[in-house]
């Protein structure tokens, strides 16, 4: 009956139903298949129960943080100040990209809102440059997923509810692998930029460097503010996010004074839209969750999976296969809401860290959300850059070759991601 239920949900997804409404209906359609109605009521409160948690309050004050950063002024200022100090390599801009979506992360957490909000400053200026589209919208959109890692990662506060983890361990795990992400992506946007011969820009003196740093300083004080105040206990991530938002409103509004009560007014009904969308999809998937827990998914695929290896390396392995193949076809958030509760089982008798398993699976489906047919950030900056989707396909091919070497780097060297939550004990 499962098998039909996961069918009716492709099928489901295919026409082009939302993800949350599509798991609700076959949810419902499974509880009058086995004839048991009395447990809708139970299930409801299952459904509930799933998006009453304190840390997922965090989501939507760091989805208006991103929000006010874009329509503040701030990621102006950030691409500026990134543009100082690495726009006179060859192949500049396409470093200022990756090292401004890097900051950037620091503040949004959010894939989707870096694509959203640098993407379209970042592709007019490299446009300016003399870049071509392909390869302008591809660094774009491969940048992007710097965010979900480097801490406030939505992402990453989903999987600690999912996965009942600790979101300080898992925020301070993502350092590492994201700037690790950032120098992969450079290093390819450096070999192809001297393949076709790209320009450089001239070097920025001193002076610049330090005005551009004065305009930006209270912009790049936002992740100071996050990360000091979570990592020395003032603040929860909860709080970490309320603080977040009500900074980024400050100084949008009063300090570069670029927000409007109209500007304003959008901004809240965007956030107020994700947000509505991020928790559609949990009470989803909350519901959809305990049914897979009813029928021992968990422990049928922990049988299946151990029976052919019960090697950490080759278990992972087979899990990214896995999930790089469903990436490509379903959207990142749902599945890594549905595929923790399944495969944690498995990786936790291997004997994986479940941090380390955290930021693998949010790295990988991440990948996913650059590849056709789903690949959501492509469709993001081939509409903010005016891009067609085929030649944005085109230029993001070469960028993925970095991104899944960075991914077996994380599986074959734990303390990768490791390493600095262990200095937390």
């Amino acid at each position: 009956m499962l098998t039909l239920v996961f069918i009716l949900w492709f099928a489901l997804l295919l026409l082009g139903f939302h993800v949350g409404y599509s798991l609700i209906f076959v949810s419902l359609f499974y509880f009058f298949l086995s004839g048991t109605p009395q447990l809708i009521s139970f299930a409801l409160e299952q459904m509930v129960e799933g998006v009453n948690d304190f840390i997922l309050l965090a989501v939507p004050f760091f989805v208006l943080t991103g929000n006010l950063m874009n329509g503040g002024g701030i990621t102006e200022r950030i691409f500026t100040f990134a543009k100082t100090l690495v726009g006179h390599l060859q192949g500049g801009m396409a470093h200022v990209n990756i090292f401004a979506s890097l900051i950037f992360s620091g503040m949004s957490g959010s894939a989707l809102a870096d694509a959203g909000g640098l993407g379209q400053l970042e592709i007019k200026s490299m446009r300016d440059e003399g870049y071509d589209d392909g390869f302008a919208g591809g660094v774009t959109a491969a940048s992007c997923i710097i965010g979900p890692l480097v801490p406030p990662s939505t992402s990453l506060i989903i999987y600690a509810v999912v996965a009942d983890q600790s979101i300080e361990r898992l925020f301070i795990a993502g350092f590492i692998p994201g700037v690790l992400t950032a120098l992969t992506l450079m290093i390819m946007s450096a070999f192809l930029a001297r393949r076709r011969n790209y320009p450089r820009g001239e070097r920025a003196s001193l002076a610049e460097i330090w005005t551009s740093y004065k305009r930006a300083f209270c912009a790049l004080l936002t992740p100071v503010i996050i990360l000091a105040g979570i990592f020395s206990g003032v603040f929860t991530p909860t709080e970490a996010a309320i603080v977040a938002a009500t900074y980024s409103l400050f100084i949008g509004a009063l300090v570069y004074r670029e927000l409007t009560w109209k500007k304003l007014f959008h901004i809240i009904l965007e956030s107020v839209k994700t947000t509505g969308t991020i928790f559609l999809l949990v009470l989803g998937v909350s519901l959809f969750g305990w049914i897979i827990a009813r029928e021992q998914m968990p422990l049928r695929v922990a049988q299946a999976f151990l029976a052919f290896s019960e090697n950490p390396i080759i278990l992972l392995l087979s899990i990214n296969i896995l999930l790089l193949v469903l990436g490509a076809i379903i959207d990142a958030l749902p599945l890594l809401i549905i595929l923790v509760p399944v495969l944690l089982p498995t990786v936790l008798a291997a004997g994986v860290d479940p941090v380390h398993f955290g930021i693998i699976v949010v790295f990988n489906l991440m990948i996913g959300i650059l590849t056709p047919p789903m690949g959501t950030a492509l469709f993001v900056v081939s509409r903010v850059g005016n891009i067609p989707f085929h030649v944005l396909t085109r230029g993001v091919l070469p960028f993925l070759v970095p991104l899944v070497i960075t991914l077996l780097l994380l599986v074959f060297f734990p303390q990768i991601s490791l390493f600095l939550p262990g200095l937390l004990r």
